[in-house]
């Protein structure tokens, strides 16, 4: 007889949904979206309802793997434990510890993934990450202009007279912000969205922009020009915000004709969004978390923001601008203390020329959790050659990656619907329990229980110690006192109890003085376009895979999205993407829903798929947050013949 349990997606999605699986003789036959979670609202998406393929697929790994020979080869837990551990004290009494790099990304977002970290931080400090290549920058952004960075409830979109939807793409990267949107227009509320790409979102707009790729920083500087000039600017402002002066001088360094130009729009564009701004309140400004993947993406944001300052938009119900959701904010994680106890830092967005230039010490051992750096960090063949080149490199992970082909010792953990954790979204404010649905298989074991013995063989203690279920009474110790315990959590999704339906409803803000600061300067102009690379990549998010988790298998050659005009390559011809840094082939598709200049393809790709889109990218740090300018790549495309 079939069994209904309910667990939680953990992936590095928004939505955090509640997932009911059905589970016929141990083995997983059903995925759902949970109808009572309401967020998921019974539906999930494209990549999650196909996830079943990826559970069972014969490539899982089930057992500890050692390379030997240049072979991946089974190996006991016990051995692989005893060789982890001899390695890292090896390391660690040669060297010191700075000579071991602990990597965690964003693979999973289970609460309890920080057990690596405090493992890490114990046994050494090691040298860590620095920044956040995903959202980096729009979250030191909003830090910088607000304390915090957070958004208004979904539910408070039913507040809102005008959506503006500045760079998201929720059909794709947030399915579940879809339904609000269409309730919103079934009310009439008017939606606006700019993005470089005409989405689907678009279809649906009352007005649709399309700026040039990094553009919108122009674009909202013109805005704020347009709000100056036609004294459409809150009149309070200036009792709750810092440097209006400072931003109304850098607002009328240039003409709206000129933010236009530079925004790659018509005048009329900057216009009619400035005129829907100020006319049109409460305003909900909904920012997308690709805009902030550029050089100068923290100055977008920042610039973003004003405008919602500008127009009397923050700390009001259905206003806002809203770019994260603090997922970690409801949970008790100071037992790590990350960068301040690390003896050395590497950027992640530079990661593999970092790790090239490391010395005194160099890095002799990576470890790396919830994670595949070599496909999926920018300037890949460099974080590839430093794998290659360091001696020692541990993966934890369920199925072969760009990554584990490096490793010399890879963990075999649980999948999403095998793990036992809680999750927080950063597409809404709701907090989850990740329960197993079925068991592992026999060689797979739980982070926490690696981590455990481990650090029994290193003789730790403390926390350490714990199992599971203390890992989760730990994190959750100030949620017990709003009611919130692992067993409520267990029983289906709970809104953070912390967590203000409408930011800054006082127009108090957590910064030094309480007030809300405005940007004072603008970055230096953008590098000059380069004659020989005329295009920019934008390697985006896709519906078939989740980073480089592909829920079916990914095309070959990968489709390379163009405007007509943007080539004289017929539709369909294979061509190189080239960047100065490398090529891959693919499948031009024209596209006239791309706008020209742009080369839209689909990130996730790995070498061991020939299609490592990262391989064109330059490793370039963004201007605030440690983020990664992942949408500043100029390419071309240049005809080849198949097999050439």
């Amino acid at each position: 007889m079939a069994d209904l349990r309910r667990t939680a997606c953990s992936r590095d999605c928004p939505d955090a949904c509640s997932i009911l699986v059905t589970v016929e003789d141990g083995r997983a036959i059903r995925l759902q979206g949970d109808r009572d979670d309401p967020i998921t609202r019974g539906f999930l998406c494209a990549r999650t309802n196909r996830f079943l393929g990826r559970q069972y697929a014969d490539d899982r790994f089930t057992s500890p793997m050692r390379r030997r020979n240049g072979r991946l080869e089974p190996i006991g837990w016990d051995d692989a434990l005893d060789l982890a551990a001899e390695r890292l004290a090896d390391c660690r009494s040669r060297l010191g510890p700075a000579s071991i790099l602990h990597y965690r990304s964003g693979g999973s977002l289970g609460i309890l993934k920080a057990v690596a970290d405090h493992f890490f931080e114990r046994f050494g400090p090691v040298t860590i990450k620095r920044g956040d290549i995903c959202s980096g920058s729009g979250e030191a952004a909003q830090i910088e202009d607000f304390g915090i960075s957070d958004s208004h409830d979904l539910d408070d979109l039913a507040n809102s007279a005008l959506i503006v939807n500045w760079g998201k793409n929720p059909h794709t990267s947030g399915v579940h912000l879809v339904p609000h949107l269409k309730r919103a227009a079934e009310r009439g509320t008017p939606l606006v969205t700019i993005d470089p790409v005409r989405t689907r979102s678009a279809a649906a707009s009352d007005l649709a922009i399309q700026p040039r790729a990094g553009g919108d920083l122009a674009l909202a500087m013109g805005v704020a020009r347009w709000l100056f000039d036609h004294g459409a600017v809150d009149a309070d402002l200036p009792t709750y915000a810092d440097h209006v002066d400072a931003f109304e001088a850098l607002a009328h360094e240039r003409s709206v004709d000129a933010w236009a130009t530079d925004a790659g729009v018509a005048p009329s564009d900057v216009e009619a969004l400035a005129e829907r701004l100020a006319t049109t309140r409460p305003a909900a400004i909904l920012v997308g978390w690709g805009l902030a993947r550029r050089r100068h993406g923290g100055a977008a944001v920042r610039a973003i923001d004003a405008l919602g300052l500008l127009t009397g938009n923050i700390g009001v119900p259905g206003g806002g601008v809203s770019y994260y959701f603090g997922r970690r904010t409801a949970f008790d994680l100071d037992f790590n203390r990350g960068i301040d106890a690390a003896p050395r830092t590497l950027a992640e967005s530079r990661l593999g020329p970092e790790i090239l230039a490391a010395e005194d010490p160099p890095i002799e051992a990576i470890w790396v959790t919830a994670g595949n750096p070599v496909s999926m960090l920018p300037e890949a063949n460099a974080v590839r050659e430093a794998f290659v080149k360091t001696p020692f490199v541990v993966v934890v992970d369920t199925h072969p990656t760009d990554t584990t082909d490096l490793a010399d010792l890879v963990l075999p953990t649980c999948t999403l619907l095998e793990d036992d954790d809680l999750v927080g979204a950063y597409g809404n404010h709701y907090l989850r329990a990740s329960r197993p649905a079925v068991d592992a298989p026999p060689g797979v074991r739980h982070e926490v229980e690696i981590f455990r013995a481990l650090a029994a063989r290193f003789d730790l203690g403390g926390l350490l110690d714990q199992d599971v279920r203390g890992w989760k009474d730990t994190v959750t110790r100030r949620l017990r006192a709003a009611g919130v315990t692992p067993d409520t959590l267990a029983d289906g999704p709970i809104r953070n109890p912390f967590a203000p339906n409408v930011l800054f409803a006082d127009r108090r803000f957590p910064t030094p003085n309480g007030r809300a600061r405005l940007l004072t300067a603008l970055p230096a102009d953008a590098t000059p376009p380069d004659d020989a690379y005329p295009l920019t990549l934008l390697a985006a998010s896709t519906p078939r895979a989740q980073a480089s988790q592909w829920s079916t298998r990914p095309p070959s050659p990968p489709p390379a999205r163009v405007h007509p005009d943007a080539t004289a390559l017929a539709d369909g011809a294979d061509a190189w993407v080239e960047s100065a840094l490398d090529r891959i082939a693919v499948r031009v598709l024209h596209d006239d829903s791309v706008r020209p200049g742009i080369v839209a393809m689909e990130k996730g790709g790995m070498f061991r798929t020939g299609s490592c889109p990262n391989a064109l990218i330059r490793a370039t740090e963004t201007d605030l947050g440690g983020g990664a300018a992942y949408y500043d790549q100029p390419v071309r495309l240049v005809r080849c013949e198949r097999g050439a």
